[in-house]
């Protein structure tokens, strides 16, 4: 017997790494040292630093990947891999430098898996950083035909004396909301509980989405903030403090980056909230809390600044098509989120 009969091919392996590999170097920035193939990959700091610090994040797409198996869908899984992943590391104020991939397979489909990189690709051009490495394993009997996982790791750096840690926020400040792109890549177990307890398909489409299917609704890929947000801090807007909103909603996420002493008091009636989550919690008779604490609602990301600078900060998001809106305000308390 061989590796191939006991349905690992290696030789199948080699062909996937040489197909994608101009592809991975459309993303190489300055700083990238070799190429794709070594065991690992080198990365030199950017000059200009005084105190550089490395700020590391890591995180998988979740089950939307359902989702784009079930509709052979599978070229923006790859960009909601590296959004998540890059959000996360930018809330500290850092800037991207270089992400790696896992991706793992029952069999190796060259096809379906070019097109989730084709998606890591165009992610990370977005965000400006060097797909620098990745591994594909493939592990038979461990995934159902024709399924993958897939987990990311980014690495950006930020200045010593610029780390965004919200210590500095002050009473009256306000958080500023950024929008999501629809349900990004959080809730999706309890997404696909609804739709199959309605009795639907991803290719139907309510009344409240216009005419889109549920499959595609559900399937746009998470909005990338990287490129506005360090605009936005090279220009000398003073954000104090950033937070991504992933899973567990605004209750979880936006009490990250507060001081002990300080919550904020969130207005829900500030934005609206996109027609997906409506229909969402009228067809699962979900709760307000519930859809709370498990969905972004369609805020994606809040940045906390002085609300003297609130109207210059919503204009700068304004160039990037970001529909920005002061949502809540900060006020004593004890690290949560108050809503009114």
């Amino acid at each position: 017997m061989d590796y191939k009969q006991a349905g690992v091919d290696v030789e199948a392996g080699r062909e996937f790494v040489k197909k994608i590999t101009d592809n991975v170097a459309s993303t190489y920035r300055q700083g990238v040292l070799g190429g794709l193939g070594g065991f690992g990959g080198c990365f030199e700091l950017p000059q200009g630093y005084q105190q550089p610090v490395l700020v590391s994040g890591t995180d998988g797409v979740g089950t939307k990947l359902k989702i784009a198996h079930e509709l052979n869908q599978h070229d923006t899984v790859g960009i909601d891999l590296v959004a998540m992943c890059v959000n996360d590391i930018l809330t500290s104020g850092a800037e991207p430098l270089f992400f790696l991939d896992y991706l793992a397979t029952g069999k190796l489909d060259s096809s379906q898996l070019a097109k989730v990189i084709n998606g890591i690709v165009t992610g990370c051009k977005e965000s400006g950083c060097a797909l620098l490495g990745g591994e594909t394993a493939e592990m038979p009997g461990f995934y159902q035909q024709g399924e993958y996982d897939l987990a990311g790791f980014c690495v950006g750096v930020v200045e010593k004396s610029k780390i965004l840690d919200g210590n500095n926020i002050q009473l009256g400040d306000v958080a500023i909301a950024l929008p999501s792109s629809g349900i990004h890549s959080n809730g999706f177990s309890l997404v696909r509980k609804i739709i199959e307890t309605a009795g639907l398909s991803w290719q139907d489409k309510p009344l409240e989405l216009e005419g889109k299917t549920l499959g595609e609704v559900c399937l746009t890929p998470t909005q990338i903030y990287v490129k506005p947000v360090l605009a936005a801090i090279e220009s000398g807007l003073a954000i104090k403090a950033m937070a991504h909103i992933t899973g567990g909603g605004i209750p979880e996420n936006l009490p990250r980056c507060l001081p002990k002493d300080k919550s904020i008091e969130v207005n829900l009636h500030s934005w609206t909230i996109p027609p997906i989550f409506q229909w969402l919690a009228k067809t699962g008779n979900v709760n307000q809390e519930a859809m709370l604490n498990t969905f972004n609602l369609g805020v994606g990301f809040v940045v906390i600044v002085e609300e003297k600078i609130a109207d210059s900060v919503i204009k700068h998001f304004g160039k990037y098509v970001l529909d920005a809106k002061v949502i809540g305000k900060v006020i004593k308390g004890d690290q949560n989120i108050k809503f009114n």
